[in-house]
């Protein structure tokens, strides 16, 4: 798919993960992934390099035609000016293309349909980039199965381990 990562889904030894969103998957059925840039002022840039972010209780919003990360957390960076700090909690501007805008803009009309921030990293080149997924929310049950699949793969991964 034209907005999934080429590692599909597998970590990229280039790529510095500076904060992740755990409870995503958990919380949401997550239907396809899409990589995005992100509009950051100077001291946001050098406070995600210190990695001390939170994408947890954030969200993508649609504004316009454009798309926007709400709630994410970046510190103020200590060593800059007053005057040079940014706020810690504002809405950022999010990178894509027009047909991958119109696409999740679509994807987020449907009812029940969300975007959701999986984790925020600089790639190879050094560029700060969000990887949002386009999530359901999942019911209680939907949780309680989800739950009872990990403790199994865990629990076979140790008798695995435990007969060589």
């Amino acid at each position: 798919m034209a907005g999934k990562n080429k590692n599909n889904g597998k970590s990229d030894p280039n790529n510095k993960t500076v904060a992740q969103n755990r409870r995503a998957r958990f919380d949401y059925f997550i239907e396809d992934v899409v990589e995005a840039g992100i509009m950051l002022t100077g001291t946001e840039v050098k406070s995600l390099r210190s990695g001390q972010a939170s994408v947890s209780e954030s969200y993508a919003g649609v504004e316009g035609s454009e798309i926007f990360l709400i709630n994410a957390y970046i510190p103020e960076y200590n060593k800059a000016h007053v005057k040079m700090q940014h706020e810690v909690r504002r809405p950022r501007k999010l990178l894509l293309h027009k047909n991958q805008m119109s696409r999740l803009i679509g994807a987020v009309n449907r009812k029940g349909t969300t975007l959701i921030p999986l984790s925020i990293y600089f790639n190879s080149r050094g560029i700060a980039k969000v990887e949002l997924g386009i999530a359901t929310g999942k019911k209680q049950h939907d949780k309680r199965e989800t739950e009872k699949k990990r403790d199994w793969q865990r629990e076979k991964a140790r008798v695995m381990r435990e007969r060589g």
